[in-house]
């Protein structure tokens, strides 16, 4: 299978696995390439088709992080880990933990394997360091 071939079998799943942990819509601008845009950030997902744009098919890989965490910030991660258990199941890496750092934190995995945690700071250190 071509490489482009597998990442646009990835990219369709991915899109709406965002739009349903998040609750916001991701904006489709081609068939190859959609933003999932927060407050204070954006998450771009594209097939191998967009890399080409960037240099080629050795700048990103599907489903090969290992280093990266995709994270965003909750208003309650407990309550969102009640609505979205059902829908991780076996994606989940570690359930509502608090972290020496102050913030209470769920960590799963995205379709393609990467990382992500949702957060919410809950001790007055971590609420200063985000809210100022």
């Amino acid at each position: 299978m071509p490489p482009f071939a597998l990442l646009l079998q990835l990219y369709k799943p991915l899109v709406r696995f965002y739009e349903q942990i998040t609750g916001l819509p991701v904006i489709q601008y081609t068939d190859d390439f959609a933003e999932l845009q927060t407050p204070s950030a954006t998450l771009a997902i594209g097939s191998t088709r967009t890399l080409q744009l960037f240099g080629g098919d050795h700048i990103a890989k599907a489903a090969s992080n290992h280093s990266a965490i995709i994270e965003f910030r909750v208003e309650d991660v407990d309550g969102e880990y009640q609505k979205l258990v059902d829908i991780l199941g076996d994606l989940i890496i570690q359930k509502p933990t608090t972290m020496p750092w102050g913030n209470r934190s769920l960590l799963f995995r995205d379709p393609e394997g990467n990382l992500v945690n949702f957060f919410t700071p809950i001790t007055l250190e971590a609420l200063k360091k985000f809210d100022g």
